[in-house]
């Protein structure tokens, strides 16, 4: 009977802890770069839903190779995988920080800025 209560417990802490890091994936729309502080406003596709992202230290992809950050400014279509958490980064407020950006530039080739 302890077994099955500490199981319990323990398969309580991990659904806890996963819904409070709220990671999300998916396709998004690249509304604004910021070169200098390595910002990103993407807004979700089918919910556009809009958040200011930290992508400092997001790896970054492009059709499969490692890209700068630099070079996701001809693209509007991305892949994102990011934390929400609001933070504060030089005076900005920001919904969270991107952890992966994806490019898969065939699908970007109608909808190039």
């Amino acid at each position: 009977m302890r077994i099955v209560g500490w199981m319990c417990i323990v398969l309580g802490i991990i659904g806890f802890t996963s819904s409070v890091m709220a990671v999300e994936t998916g396709m998004c729309r690249l509304l604004s770069i910021s070169s200098s502080e390595k910002l990103i406003l993407v807004s979700q596709i089918p919910s556009k839903h809009k958040y200011l992202l930290d992508a400092s230290s997001a790896k970054i992809t492009v059709n499969g190779k490692p890209a700068e950050f630099k070079e996701l400014d001809v693209f509007s279509i991305i892949q994102v995988k990011f934390e929400l958490r609001k933070s504060t980064k030089s005076g900005v407020e920001l919904d969270g920080s991107a952890k992966e950006i994806k490019v898969n530039p065939s699908e970007n080739q109608n909808s190039v800025k």
